[in-house]
């Protein structure tokens, strides 16, 4: 099953095309084939002279850790301009950097949930693009996680950020073409030219693994299919006090604090997704210590997410089953904290709403609305994205 990459590279046509323009490539380590060679190897044997390189969050080589900063650098003698520094201006491109070049092409693997910030990035790219003549042309890939499935709440206004840049749904279901082409439509870029080189051959409803293209870790923290499964649910944890196992190998299958009674919580854990109807997944309980980042050096008492049935799991009622825990586990807010340390350079909306995409989903936990509820009071919301997201759908 050819990717976006491998398609552009069998087309006479475009290459030839490009060969003759000023082309500029934003990627990350993902941008593969088949047999694991490098976008940027495969489009220099094509005769396509690559003039600058765009790096997302984690550097272009994914070694920089979640909120760290990556400097501008060069590889194999070309610039590279890193699209995650150290302030919130650097995660916009600036338009000079894009105004000398007459086409950027896109190829990284996101992983289905609007809190990865990659199709931010995109989204940001094709911003700065508007006006300087230059084309966004995006080599498809998969949603790895099926792109079928939608969940959760959509973004509103005064809660965008670089977790939340855009009014989707926590699981989009929507490939980084397909996104590319909702951004166009629905957030304001229509002026942005933008073209998609399409995979051939995917379902929506295959994960990556029942394709034959390979899965690279995206980013440091998201190892394997499976925690990218969980992720859209999980990741409610880093607007928390309490470790989402970064520092482990089982991010965000791992979970936990010093002051937890792992034992109440794995109760509390199973009564909650009994509550709630929660399937695909079970808990056990689970001692760890995190090497680096929340709670690093100390042992961490809390569980760990056990996949029984991927293609079962409503992975954002599984964050809302585990924050509802913790708040039962600790009702007077003794231990447990939404964390208030700035979070992708913003203080102010806090952690846990930029990913929430609103104060609804604390406010609703902290006034004890079951989780089951929670998913039901958004079905208004999410049924007018998928509205939307009909109209960008490519497969």
């Amino acid at each position: 099953m050819p990717g976006g990459l491998e398609n552009l590279l069998a087309d006479a046509a475009m290459l030839d095309r490009l060969r003759n323009r000023r082309v500029g490539l934003c990627c990350n380590h993902t941008a593969i084939d088949r047999r694991f060679d490098h976008a940027l190897d495969l489009l220099a044997a094509a005769g396509v002279r690559i003039r600058r390189l765009f790096g997302p969050e984690h550097g272009v080589d994914a070694t920089a850790q979640d909120m760290v900063g990556v400097q501008d650098e060069s590889r194999q003698g070309i610039e590279v301009v890193s699209l995650y520094g150290d302030t919130e201006a650097s995660l916009h491109p600036a338009p000079e950097t894009l105004a000398d070049l007459d086409v950027v092409l896109f190829d990284i693997q996101d992983i289905g949930a609007r809190y990865y910030t990659y199709q931010a990035t995109l989204g940001y790219l094709m911003q700065a693009a508007a006006g300087t003549g230059c084309t966004i042309i995006v080599l498809d890939r998969p949603n790895p996680i099926d792109g079928v499935t939608v969940e959760g709440n959509v973004v509103q206004p005064g809660y965008e950020s670089f977790v939340s840049a855009f009014p989707l749904a926590i699981r989009h279901g929507m490939t980084m073409g397909e996104l590319a082409r909702f951004f166009q439509r629905f957030c304001g870029m229509a002026d942005t030219r933008v073209e998609v080189v399409p995979c051939t051959g995917w379902r929506r409803d295959q994960w990556l693994d029942e394709t034959d293209l390979p899965w690279v870790l995206p980013s440091p923290n998201m190892p394997t299919l499976d925690t990218a499964a969980i992720y859209p649910g999980m990741c409610l944890l880093e607007g928390t006090d309490v470790s989402e196992g970064r520092g482990t190998t089982r991010p965000f299958h791992l979970f936990g604090a010093p002051w937890v009674d792992r034992r109440r919580l794995l109760r509390l854990l199973r009564l909650g997704a009994e509550d709630a109807g929660l399937e695909g997944v079970g808990f056990r309980a689970a001692t760890f210590e995190p090497r680096f980042q929340k709670h690093a050096g100390t042992l961490c008492h809390g569980a760990e997410v056990m996949i029984t049935e991927r293609v079962a799991i409503d992975s954002v009622l599984l964050g809302l089953v585990v924050l509802e825990a913790f708040l039962r586990l600790d009702p007077d807010r003794e231990h447990f904290a939404w964390r208030t340390e700035p979070y992708e350079f913003v203080a102010n909306p806090i952690a846990i709403d930029l990913l929430g995409g609103s104060s609804e989903l604390r406010l609703a936990l902290e006034a004890k609305v079951s989780p089951r509820e929670l998913i039901a009071a958004w079905t208004a919301q999410r049924r007018e994205f998928e509205e939307r997201r009909e109209a960008c759908l490519l497969y």
